[in-house]
This record gives C-alpha cells, sequence and structure tokens, in this order.
C-alpha cells in the first residue's frame, strides 16, 4: 500500500481543482479521510480475517463500489442540503475519486496481493501494470526507519511531484478560464 501521506496528498491535490465555495475545512477533511479510509481493513488482520478474503486487506474496501458507496454517503451525511444540486454531484464524485485513487495507488505498488477492485462482483485481486510505487509498511510501529525513508521518498517523486503538476494545472487552468 501507499502511505496515509500519499493518499492524502492525492486528496488535496485533486481538491484544488474545485471552487472555493465548496473548499470548506469539511471539505478537506473529509477527503483525506476517503483517501486514507480503504485501509481501515487492515483491522481485520488482528482479528485473523485472513488477507486474501472479501473483507481482508486490499478486499471490497478497495473496490470501484464501495468508492462510489462512500462518496455518496459521505455527501449525503456531511452536506444534505447539496445533495441533489450540481454541487451535491461534484460532491459526491470528488469523494467517490478520493477513495478510488486509494485503490489506484495501491494497485501501482510494488508488494501485496492485488486489490479487488471490481468486488463483489469479482474477487480477483489485481495490480495495475505499471507498478513504481514502493509498498509501504503496515503498522505504526513498522513506520520507522530506513524502510520509511525509502518509501517516502519514492512517494515524494511518484505521487508528490505528479500531484504538484496536478495543482499547477488546476490552478492556471481556473486563472485563465474565469
Amino acid at each position: 500500500m501507499a502511505s496515509v501521506f500519499g493518499h492524502a496528498l492525492t486528496a488535496i491535490a485533486f481538491g484544488s481543482s474545485f471552487s472555493k465555495e465548496l473548499r470548506s475545512t469539511t471539505f478537506w477533511i473529509l477527503g483525506i479521510v476517503c483517501a486514507i479510509l480503504p485501509d481501515a481493513d487492515v483491522l481485520g488482520l488482528q482479528f485473523n480475517v485472513p488477507y486474501e478474503r472479501f473483507w481482508g486487506h486490499r478486499g471490497f474496501s478497495h473496490s470501484l463500489l464501495f468508492s462510489c458507496v462512500l462518496g455518496c454517503l459521505v455527501t449525503a451525511i456531511f452536506y444534505s442540503k447539496l445533495f441533489f444540486t450540481k454541487s451535491g454531484v461534484r460532491l459526491m464524485v470528488f469523494f467517490t475519486i478520493c477513495t478510488a485513487s486509494h485503490a489506484v495507488l495501491d494497485g501501482m505498488t510494488s508488494g501485496g496481493l492485488g486489490l479487488a477492485f471490481f468486488s463483489p462482483f469479482d474477487d480477483t485481486r489485481y495490480f495495475l501494470p505499471w507498478r513504481p510505487i514502493q509498498v509501504s509498511p503496515i503498522g505504526i510501529d513498522k513506520f520507522m526507519g530506513e524502510w520509511v525513508r525509502r518509501v517516502l521518498l519514492n512517494e515524494a517523486i511518484w505521487i508528490g511531484i505528479p500531484a504538484i503538476l496536478y495543482m499547477l494545472g488546476a490552478t492556471l487552468i481556473k486563472k485563465y478560464t474565469s
């Protein structure tokens, strides 16, 4: 998996393309939470849920259906007055993309058993064909030392640089189209 920092940065980058009217503190926090939340499935490892199972790590919580459901649910709960408006649709798309970006980044890592992108319809685990992101250790106790330094440096290149370029592009597009 990519680190929480890489997932959070991706949400921040995507959020930068939204109008200032939508970008509240709640917007940013929820976007980051959606980008990180799929990894809550690692708690299953503590309860002996096998990695490769439906509720195992990188299972259903990393699927596109989960991303859509979470995006709609977050919008319905936190932006209920906007739910049936154009802004509500934009928010649903944002939270869905933040959540789905988690699986995309994890699919680009060098470790694990793959992701159940199409769960519950197909529980096959997939990786993307291009996997430049070094896998991050699971667990806070393992998140220190040389391995983490290498992971964060790798993510600075493969997530940080594209995120910065995306944010610059979004800023320029907004500047010259408004």
